[in-house]
């Protein structure tokens, strides 16, 4: 297994503030540079989301994605909230990513990396830094980690002591979390029990054969005496986007072990499209920090910033170290992906391709809701596919905003939701998530294409 002594050095982690001396987009703007300064004080101190050693078995998951011998399932919500992180709400994501995983690695004969969205996915980045409504401006809502929904003054205004209970929740989900994988949940003889309480539909009547299939194996092999104790627990590891730079900085560690830096507050950090810029803070800090690391690439990327991404990040050029994702839209990643994955494969580069087919598709409907047209989320992912099979290059994973509960965020699937119907149960407070049936459709849909593969 790869060691800390292949990401950054300890030389490199000795300089972890520099990112502080770079531009730093998508920052709140904090009122009280003492009360931010006390609550990053207390971060510092606090324990670690997240230990070294499982962000080192993370790395060497995903370089077997890179080269094809596993695939990623990354999911959850596109924020997290502080009102949702329930115990039962934690679950059903869960549940959702154990069902779509299981759909995979039996429909494609291929090992799943389970990532979750959540215990951290508490900030957003945002187009603009103000929002006006009815004549009043106030800063905009930048994620519960920030400040407040509500529409007035004291919400709006970012707070420190958010820092502060964002940590608190997302230790409480990463409890919650381990003891649902770990605990005997996730046993893969319960794949019935995991689809109770859900109503019927022809995505979950698929899922119910598959899960009768596996149970058919289970039960021969069992009969030939083979030991399922392996079958009990599962390795779900934690993600969210490195936006807020205090709050990353906080709770970055240096390992006695190595003497290298990891960011605790997650197993797997991304950069977004928006913070990718190579002379910027967000880059030079995850430059230091062992974790491994994505960075979302849109349609205007080129295949320099690509290059020039990956001589940053990854100088050493660790397999599993780097994950590119790309998120194009269904109308331009048959067009814009070529020539990336073709220049970056010809460079010699390490890095794990994975598609978010989410954020490239995001539409305004009639009835005013922020949407995304499921046969386009599809149409991404397919195209993703079919770049990588032209190029005889290496599909790698997937990354998805949804969640497991039955809300109406996204048009069509199997229940055909219209506009209409987007105001039945349309709960996400910046953008729209598959629900737990278009998440299962999903996956049937990938573990076609991974057969292909």
């Amino acid at each position: 297994m790869s060691t800390a002594v292949d990401a950054p050095s300890a030389a490199l982690a000795a300089d972890l503030d520099h990112f502080r001396t770079l531009p730093a987009r998508q920052q709140p703007t904090w009122p009280d540079a003492a009360a931010l300064a006390a609550a990053a004080g207390r971060l510092e101190q606090a324990a670690p989301l997240v230990v070294p050693a499982e962000c080192d078995t993370l790395r060497t998951r995903l370089a077997a994605a890179g080269r094809g011998e596993a695939f990623v399932l990354q999911g959850g919500d596109c924020a997290e909230t502080f009102a949702e992180a329930s115990a039962g709400r934690i679950r059903n994501k869960i549940r959702t990513l154990l069902q779509m995983a299981v759909i995979l690695t039996y429909g494609a004969a291929t090992p799943v990396v389970k990532i979750g969205r959540m215990a951290g996915q508490y900030a957003k980045p945002r187009s603009s830094d103000e929002e006006t409504r009815d004549g009043v401006t106030l800063p905009a809502y930048r994620g519960d980690m920030v400040n407040g929904h509500a529409f007035t003054p004291e919400s709006r205004t970012p707070d420190p002591a958010r820092l502060e209970q964002a940590y608190r929740i997302s230790a409480a989900t990463a409890n919650v979390v381990r003891a649902f994988t770990q605990g005997g949940y996730a046993d893969l003889r319960q794949v019935h029990e995991w689809n109770r309480g859900f109503m019927r539909n022809p995505a979950y009547a698929r899922y119910e054969a598959t899960a009768t299939e596996i149970d058919q194996a289970i039960r021969f092999m069992e009969a030939c005496g083979a030991d399922f104790d392996a079958l009990r627990t599962v390795e779900l590891y934690l993600s969210h986007e490195a936006l807020v730079l205090d709050y990353e900085r906080a709770l970055t560690r240096v390992d006695a072990r190595t003497g290298a830096a990891y960011d605790t507050s997650a197993h797997f950090l991304w950069i977004g499209e928006r913070t990718r810029q190579l002379d910027g803070a967000h880059v030079d800090l995850l430059s230091r920090v062992a974790n491994p690391v994505g960075v979302k690439l849109g349609p205007t990327t080129s295949p320099d910033d690509a290059l020039g991404l990956a001589a940053r990040l990854n100088p050493g050029n660790v397999p599993g170290r780097l994950t590119f994702v790309a998120r194009m839209g269904a109308g331009r990643v048959r067009d814009v992906l070529p020539a990336l994955v073709e220049k970056v494969t010809a460079a010699g580069v390490a890095v794990t391709w994975v598609t978010d087919p989410m954020h490239g598709n995001t539409i305004t409907s009639a009835t005013g809701y922020k949407t995304r047209r499921f046969t386009d989320v599809l149409d991404e992912v397919r195209g993703f596919f079919e770049v990588h099979r032209a190029l005889g290059t290496v599909p790698g994973g997937l990354h998805m905003e949804l969640t497991g509960d039955d809300v109406t965020e996204v048009l069509g699937g199997s229940e055909e939701i219209d506009e209409a119907g987007l105001a039945l149960r349309y709960e996400t407070l910046v953008d729209p998530r598959l629900n737990h049936q278009q998440s299962l459709e999903t996956a049937f849909q990938v573990a076609d294409m991974l057969r292909g593969r």
